[in-house]
């Protein structure tokens, strides 16, 4: 709760900041764009790689978690994860091949069906908190008490730490992708576009997150048997999902295998999605000349099928469940995924502090925004510091407790932190070879291709 309450208010104000600058420039273009524009085309450069890479990375990630959806029903003993990281690929490579635009309409329809099961899932773990399930336990929030918040006894503050630190990660891992709302900017209402997009960002974090959590809370203690990450669990049947798992704890016997379908059909669909976004990143890379030329080009279907290949080959590195444990290798690339998300996010937030600079030096007013955050530059500088400080807080991912001892995972620790010396490698790389500077204030384009806008100043 901690953590994602935090990591959620630093996305709506990465959201703030992203939607001013992304209004003043409706026409269709990336946050690496935005960057190269008004901060440093070096950082342009490494923002575009840096967005290809996550959803590259992103996409095993979710293979990794739909075969251990799977293991509710067939065990990683009965038959190996590789064989279903296959198929999954086979799909998710299928789909995106038919038509460059599947992907994103598949995935739109099936937000809806996402809205309408996690609706469901809050009414179920609010009955069953009251005590309407089977067993007719009436739970309240007895398991805040007993075993309690944390994942250690009292006596451990150490722990109490990195299991509140350590959580940062998946916390922000939920959040990843929030800044595609800045893409409504391209619609012929900017103002209205951004604020309903933002908006709806933080309803889906005070609703779908927040209040999801708390009944959660309510209707499984953290040390579940029916959990797949229980290290100590005998259980026949574990389950990847709390909430099938909750299920499961309150006797209930059809509805946790069908929730379980639900999740393993929307981790596809998002696996598909996540493919389609880094296929549609590189291919934007090659076009404005960041990347290869031949990534650029489409096949009759309109899909980049170089790009396509190229982001299918990052997919394959869901095989190393074969040789590793499903869940430690789930962790590895949560991690990665979750700097790279992080990286973005300060990459987005420095393009509006050098935004707002700029439009001070050409003597451009409040006024003239089509969009304007609520708490302006301050609120993105706090933003960046929270940025800072969760990235900070992975180290905690990688520590654990060994007796009396503090222990470090190296494995973990590498897969959290890899994708900060990617990120200074491509910015001073670009620097040296390219020779680019930090765009002056003053020189900054405001008004290249500037669409003219008549609507009013919104906040967010």
């Amino acid at each position: 709760m901690i953590s994602y309450t935090l990591v959620g208010f630093t996305v709506f104000l990465v959201l703030s900041a992203l939607g001013e600058v992304a209004g003043w420039l409706p026409k269709p273009s990336t946050v690496a764009d935005q960057a190269l524009r008004f901060c440093d085309p070096a950082l342009g450069f490494t923002l575009g790689w840096i967005y290809w890479l996550k959803y590259a990375m992103i996409t095993p990630n979710q293979l990794t978690a739909a075969a251990l959806v799977v293991d509710l029903w067939l065990d990683h003993e009965r038959i190996n994860p590789g064989v279903w990281i296959t198929v999954f690929i086979i799909i998710i490579t299928a789909l995106n091949y038919i038509r460059h635009s599947l992907p994103s309409q598949i995935e739109y329809y099936v937000s809806t069906v996402k809205l309408l099961v996690m609706s469901g899932l809050m009414i179920v773990s609010l009955v069953l908190a009251l005590g309407g399930g089977p067993d007719h336990d009436a739970k309240g929030f007895r398991y805040w008490q007993n075993p309690g918040a944390f994942a250690m006894s009292k006596e451990h503050m150490p722990e109490a730490l990195f299991a509140t630190c350590g959580a940062m990660s998946s916390a922000t891992f939920a959040y990843i992708g929030s800044e595609r709302s800045g893409v409504l900017a391209r619609s012929p209402n900017v103002p209205k576009a951004m604020n309903r997009a933002i908006k709806h960002t933080f309803y889906r974090i005070m609703v779908f997150h927040l209040l999801g959590i708390t009944l959660l809370g309510m209707t499984i203690p953290y040390d579940s048997l029916r959990s797949a990450f229980h290290p100590g669990s005998t259980a026949k049947k574990k389950a990847i999902s709390p909430f099938v798992a909750a299920l499961m704890e309150a006797g209930i016997a059809v509805l946790p295998h069908l929730l379980n379908v639900c999740i393993l059909f929307f981790i596809l669909s998002i696996a598909t999605y996540d493919l389609f976004l880094a296929t549609k990143a590189l291919s934007d890379l090659a076009l404005r000349n960041r990347a290869p030329k031949f990534l650029s080009k489409v096949n009759s279907n309109g899909v980049p099928v170089y790009a396509l290949a190229a982001s299918t080959c990052m997919a394959t590195l869901a095989y190393l469940n074969v040789s590793q444990d499903s869940k430690m290798v789930f962790g590895y690339l949560l991690n990665l995924v979750t700097m790279l998300g992080l990286l973005t996010w300060i990459s987005i937030l420095v393009t509006h502090i050098c935004f707002v600079r700029a439009r001070k030096a050409q003597g451009i007013s409040d006024d003239m925004l089509a969009f304007k955050a609520r708490f302006g530059l301050p609120g993105t500088w706090l933003a960046l510091v929270l940025c800072v400080f969760i990235s900070w807080t992975m180290v905690f991912s990688s520590l654990y407790v060994q007796g009396s001892k503090i222990a470090v995972d190296p494995a973990k620790f590498m897969a959290a932190f890899v994708g900060v010396p990617a990120y200074i490698s491509l910015y001073f790389g670009h620097k040296i070879i390219q020779k680019s500077k930090h765009i002056d204030p003053r020189d900054a384009d405001f008004w290249s291709d500037k669409t003219p806008d008549s609507g009013s100043v919104i906040t967010s």
